[in-house]
C-alpha cells in the first residue's frame, strides 16, 4: 500500500495546499506542537508566508504505563484529563498531580530552549493555525485548543496531515475549523502513514524556528 507522506516535511507541503486561503493574511499565526509538529508547521508557514512559533503540550502518562495518556497539560497552565482512563484505572489525585508537576517542569524547560530568548507570540485577537503531525486520541491537541481559548485567540484552526475519523469529527465541535488531510478507514497510529517517521530532535526544532524567523525578517525587509 502506498503511504500518503514521505516524511513530515512532505506532509507539511501537502497540508499547506488545504490551507492556501490563509496565505498572506494579517493576524494569522502558525503554531506547532513540538516536536513532531514543527517540521510539518514549518512547511505550512513557509508556503503561506505566515509567522511560525511553538505551543507546548505535554502528555500525562499513566504511572507505570507512560505510553497511555491520562491527560495533557499546555502552556498557560491548562490541564485536560481523560476521565475514562483515570476512572477505569483508579488513578488517585496525588498520582496525577505528581505526573503533572514533572511535566510542567519539562514544558517550561523546552519552552525556554526552543525560543532561545524570543518572546512568546501575542495570541489575543489572532487566528491560530495549530499543527501536529497527526491526531490519534487528540488529548494533547485538546489541551492546546483550550489553552489558546483562554489566551484570547479569536479563531482556532486545527490542521493535521492524518487523523482517525473519530478524532477528526470530534474536533469539529472543538475548533473553529478542522483540516485533516487524510482520514484513513483503518487507523491505529500516526506513524503508519509516513515512510519516514523518525523522531524530530530538539536541535531540528530550534533550527526550523530560527530559519522561519530569518525568512520572515527577509520578507519584511523586501517589502520596505
Amino acid at each position: 500500500m502506498a503511504l500518503p507522506f514521505l516524511d513530515r516535511a512532505d506532509a507539511g507541503r501537502q497540508l499547506a495546499g488545504k490551507l492556501r486561503h490563509y496565505r498572506d493574511q494579517l493576524g494569522v499565526i502558525v503554531l506547532a506542537l513540538p516536536r513532531g509538529g514543527v517540521p510539518v508547521a514549518y512547511e505550512v508557514a513557509h508556503a503561506l508566508h505566515l509567522p511560525l512559533d511553538v505551543f507546548l503540550v505535554r502528555k500525562l502518562g499513566v504511572p507505570g504505563h507512560e505510553e497511555l495518556a491520562m491527560g495533557a497539560i499546555a502552556s498557560g497552565g491548562v490541564q485536560v484529563l481523560n476521565h475514562e482512563v483515570v476512572k477505569s484505572l483508579h488513578i488517585p489525585p496525588q498520582a496525577i498531580e505528581a505526573v503533572a508537576n514533572k511535566e510542567r517542569w519539562e514544558l517550561e524547560r523546552r519552552e525556554q530552549e526552543y525560543r532561545e530568548g524570543r518572546a512568546a507570540p501575542e495570541i489575543r485577537g489572532s487566528t491560530v493555525i495549530l499543527i501536529d503531525d497527526g491526531l490519534a486520541t487528540g488529548s494533547s491537541m485538546l489541551a492546546a485548543v483550550r489553552a489558546l481559548r483562554g489566551q484570547g485567540a479569536s479563531r482556532i484552526v486545527v490542521a493535521v496531515p492524518v487523523s482517525s475519523r473519530e478524532t477528526c469529527l470530534h474536533f469539529q465541535g472543538v475548533a473553529d475549523e478542522i483540516v485533516c488531510a487524510e482520514i484513513p478507514d483503518y487507523f491505529q497510529a500516526v506513524g503508519e502513514w509516513y515512510y519516514d517517521f523518525s523522531q524530530t530532535t530538539d536541535r531540528e526544532v530550534r533550527e526550523l524556528l530560527k530559519r522561519a524567523d530569518s525568512e520572515r525578517s527577509l520578507e519584511h525587509a523586501g517589502r520596505k
